[in-house]
């Protein structure tokens, strides 16, 4: 594998260290709206910037800084959530990660990689939710067949059917792979490519991972690089927050991403923004190091969303309804929903002593629809960009002027009215099509008569219908 590049160029720890060290003078009203001033240009922040934002703990200031981190979601975003459903089809791990209850050290788990048709089944089951895609996740451990297995997977996820419904896009959260292992990977057709560093600071991440082939920082954050090369421009960065200071991630994950744009022209498609919950066997999850509070959470995901204004943000199930509720609007765009982390989990039913991490939210899918729609969400299954391309530089090229919107918007209300019609629960259905109503007047001429006919085109029977 290609792995000159290391932390020094990526990571500069000395850089961040200034930064947290000088942090701004807290709660000065005057430098922080000058900062958020420059949010609302949708331009970005750097890390001076973003150094103002981490200092503020002053009620009225934070509610300052919340204001402007909504008025960023809405401009970009709008009122759409997108929806998604993991698919974890083994639990077969060679790395020791001592918050993790995979890791290869936890005897009391029950290890099982699913065969292609167990996986089919659980697809199913997926789909029959309404869940239209999908991210795989798998220990960074194969059966005997290696890497093939997940390329055989996505191909069984791709075949599955069930009733009028079937999975129309898979993303994978996987093990670092060569360049050649990402040509492959590119060609089965993925959507997103899913990592997570866990942890930006080196002392931490050596720590934490004392075995397996996770142990290598530098192999893990240089993926994206290899990815990148192999054509895969839809990458997802990640940190688990809770294992160091979450002020050095954050400053540490801009510079990763700052990496990808100056190398690639384009960041990240998403940040995830998972905390550290307990999970099987793991004393480090059960006492996190580096607790973050549910106020500092809050704060995080606001940040993050003025810092990197056209990146899309995910939020688990690992998070409780009433913390994914307070985030939709600082910054959330991407949601999981009726989640379940362990092998088999969908069709035979969740064991949390076999599952990842514990769930916060064990709320069917449906009823998280219905409480989208009553918040005044959009809820989403548009793989559209996806599938026409529109990734990458392609997408920030439509992003970036606010066009993409003339897209998203049809789509999420046509997806949507696809999962009221086969899926929803009359009560749902009723919520669902009071919410479209609304957004139909909301929408300007140009978009309410290319969303009204592909509403009428639905609601004839047609299916997948997207531009």
């Amino acid at each position: 594998m290609n792995d000159s590049l290391t932390h020094t160029v990526l990571i500069d720890e000395p850089a961040i260290a200034r930064t947290l060290d000088g942090l701004k003078r807290e709660n000065d009203p005057v430098l922080l709206r000058e900062v958020l001033a420059k949010a609302r240009e949708l331009k970005g922040l750097d890390m001076d910037d973003v150094s103002v934002l981490m200092s503020v703990t002053d009620t009225d200031l934070l509610e300052e800084l919340f204001s402007a981190a909504r008025c960023v979601k809405e401009s970009i975003y709008g009122p759409r959530i997108v929806l998604f459903a993991p698919l974890y089809i083994s639990n077969l791990c060679e790395n020791e990660c001592l918050y993790c209850a995979f890791r290869a050290g936890n005897r009391d788990i029950h290890r099982r990689a699913l065969s292609q048709e167990e996986i089919a089944r659980e697809v199913q089951f997926i789909i029959d939710q309404g869940h239209k895609r999908v991210l795989l996740v798998s220990g960074e451990g194969y059966p005997g067949e290696g890497f093939s297995y997940i390329l055989r997977s996505i191909e069984t996820v791709y075949a599955t059917r069930s009733g009028k419904g079937e999975i129309r896009r898979v993303n994978v959260n996987i093990a670092p792979l060569s360049l050649d292992e990402f040509k492959q990977l590119k060609a089965s057709g993925i959507g997103t490519y899913q990592l997570f560093q866990e942890t930006y600071h080196r002392q931490t991440y050596a720590y934490m991972h004392p075995g397996g082939r996770k142990r290598n920082f530098d192999l893990r954050i240089t993926a994206f690089d290899r990815a990148m090369q192999a054509g895969i421009d839809d990458v997802g960065v990640g940190v688990l927050f809770g294992l160091y200071d979450w002020r050095f991630e954050i400053l540490a994950l801009l510079q990763h991403v700052g990496h990808l744009e100056r190398k690639f022209g384009v960041g990240p498609h998403t940040i995830s923004v998972p905390r550290l919950e307990p999970a099987a066997g793991s004393r480090v999850a059960a006492s996190p190091p580096h607790p973050v509070s549910d106020g500092d959470f809050m704060k995080i995901v606001a940040i993050l969303r003025m810092a990197v204004p056209y990146t899309g943000m995910i939020m688990s199930t690992r998070e409780t309804p009433r913390i994914r509720r307070a985030t939709f609007a600082l910054g959330i765009s991407q949601i999981s929903a009726g989640s379940r982390t362990n092998p088999g989990g969908y069709s035979e039913g969740i064991d949390e002593q076999d599952a990842q991490f514990q769930l916060g939210d064990h709320r069917p899918l449906d009823e998280v629809i219905r409480d989208l729609a009553q918040m005044g969400y959009i809820p989403s299954f548009c793989t559209a960009c996806y599938r026409l391309g529109r990734t990458g530089n392609d997408f920030m090229e439509l992003a970036r002027p606010g066009d993409i919107k003339y897209r998203c918007d049809p789509n999420a209300l046509s997806t949507f009215l696809e999962y009221l019609l086969d899926y929803a629960s009359p009560e749902t259905a009723q919520a669902g099509e009071e919410l479209i109503r609304v957004h139909l007047d909301r929408m300007d001429d140009r978009q309410r008569k290319v969303a009204s006919g592909m509403l009428k085109r639905v609601r004839a029977g047609h299916r997948d219908v997207y531009i």
